[in-house]
């Protein structure tokens, strides 16, 4: 397969404006929060389609999109999906959580409890594809395949709280439960499930602070 080239649409802008542009854009992603009290409130669906076109457009190992986003609003499903990650979370804090890992979590006040799993009108389940396959059937190999699916999940939650939504990632160890309630092929992986919706009212998150820019990155 080949591509024909086009000319890059690209705004250049003043760097004045461009400075002004990056500090916006961090000043509204800083008021980003993951939450964990969520209200049964709708969400126009045409906004979670919008938000998963916009994390298609992550860049991605030879443009072979290794993703497959599944939005679930049953309740039913969502209902199969809390009791199976519940099993899975029970596991982990009972049994297969080392020590310190259960102190960092501490202080956050998480538990194999998870109500939003239910609650919140929109699970967001990302799959990474592993490979794909032609209309023959012949296996076609996927290339950075981990990366890509970070990449577009960082620009779904990114384009999630644009839109006025807040989410909550989370990852059930294993997460094969997925591929059997969600009816996906094996050549898909369960990524990690996104909860979205509008926050409770009066939803509270915890007092943390970010590493700073010296701490976090480094100038040669």
């Amino acid at each position: 397969m080949s591509y024909d080239f086009v000319p890059l649409k690209f705004t250049e802008y003043s760097q004045e404006n461009m400075i002004e542009r990056s500090r916006a854009f961090y000043q509204e992603v800083q008021k980003r929060r993951t939450v964990r009290d969520f209200s049964d409130r709708q969400v126009p669906r045409e906004i979670i389609e919008n938000c998963i076109l916009a994390a298609g457009t992550a860049p991605n190992g030879a443009n072979l999109q290794p993703w497959h986003f599944v939005v679930v609003e049953s309740s039913e499903i969502k209902q199969q999906i809390r009791i199976a990650a519940e099993k899975e979370e029970r596991e982990f804090y009972e049994k297969r959580a080392p020590d310190d890992w259960l102190s960092a979590l501490a202080p956050l006040g998480t538990d194999a409890s998870k109500p939003f799993l239910e609650i919140a009108p929109y699970l967001v389940v990302i799959f990474a594809e592993s490979y794909a396959k032609d209309e023959e059937g012949n296996k076609r190999k996927n290339y950075y395949v981990q990366e890509s699916v970070g990449i577009a999940t960082g620009i779904l939650i990114t384009a999630l709280h644009h839109a006025g939504l807040v989410s909550l990632t989370h990852t059930p160890s294993p997460m094969n439960f997925l591929n059997k309630i969600l009816n996906r092929p094996n050549n898909e992986r369960p990524y990690l499930v996104l909860v979205v919706g509008y926050p409770q009212q009066n939803a509270q998150v915890p007092n943390i602070d970010k590493k700073n820019l010296s701490t976090t990155a480094t100038f040669l």
